[in-house]
């Protein structure tokens, strides 16, 4: 597809699954998950460097309001910007009684109806690989960080999750249920799920929610983000990489292997000036 015909299957198809999005993602939505990125935030909030009180946030590919939950939480001023009416008519409906919380839709592609240098922190998760150009979003999020505030990227696997490492194979081997009766009966039941699987075997880069950059030659390139942060004048104050828990994880399994290997990233960066 073309940059914007994908920004477009992306805005559908997020409309499509707005209210259901919490429920089809258990990966980010259980409370190891919800916890770590908790604290992660109340480092980056920590880390800015600026007077404004209360903080303005921006929530980049806000989705159902993952990371603007924990920032109206956390005190900060959150502006969700997403493509999907369907994701900020939701936002808007849980978090507009807060007085914390406003929506903006955005094009995918630049951040053109945003002023520079007008948040304390921008923060992303689980977004950059669903952007056609997502090096020139980084760039655009960069521009609209304040002097002495922070950039937030978070949840974008490694390169050791194509590599495929002893140790990460040894543990999906282990945690995963050698037959997982839920997913069968789910993906049998599911309709709709083969019109996705005709439409992946006429393209085999298809994926139902949008992604992008997800395979071995096309993925999130973490040193050309750096790069490009530095470029810009910031500084790196975090680099984590983690194991993400997923809800078919047995929990032990998960435990002894969480310090041993990793698949996702989340990278802090403060602006300097």
């Amino acid at each position: 597809m073309q940059s914007d015909e994908q920004i477009q299957f992306n805005k559908d198809v997020n409309d499509q699954v707005s209210k259901q999005y919490d429920q089809l993602h258990g990966e980010i939505f259980n409370a190891i998950e919800q916890e770590r990125l908790k604290k992660t935030l109340r480092t980056a909030i920590k880390a800015a460097k600026t007077d404004a009180k209360p903080p303005k946030a921006l929530d980049y590919g806000s989705g159902s309001g993952n990371l603007t939950r924990h920032l109206i939480e956390l005190g900060l001023e959150t502006l969700s910007a997403d493509i999907s009416e369907g994701f900020l008519a939701l936002i808007q409906r849980n978090f507009s009684q807060t007085g914390l919380s406003k929506v903006l839709k955005i094009n995918g592609k630049d951040l053109s109806n945003v002023p520079s240098n007008e948040f304390d922190l921008v923060a992303t998760y689980s977004v950059l690989h669903h952007v056609p150009d997502y090096l020139s979003i980084v760039k655009e999020m960069a521009r609209v960080v304040k002097p002495g505030g922070v950039m937030y990227i978070d949840h974008e696997v490694i390169e050791s999750y194509y590599q495929r490492p002893k140790e990460y194979v040894e543990f999906l081997q282990k945690a995963r249920p050698a037959v997982n009766f839920k997913r069968y009966l789910r993906l049998l039941l599911d309709v709709k799920g083969y019109i996705h699987i005709v439409r992946r075997l006429m393209n085999p880069r298809y994926k139902r929610e949008g992604d992008i950059h997800v395979w071995p030659d096309d993925h999130i390139e973490w040193d050309r983000i750096e790069q490009l942060l530095t470029s810009e004048g910031f500084e790196i104050i975090l680099k984590e990489d983690y194991l993400l828990y997923k809800n078919e994880y047995d929990l032990n399994i998960y435990n002894e292997y969480k310090n041993k290997c990793a698949d996702e990233r989340v990278l802090i960066a403060r602006k300097q000036g």
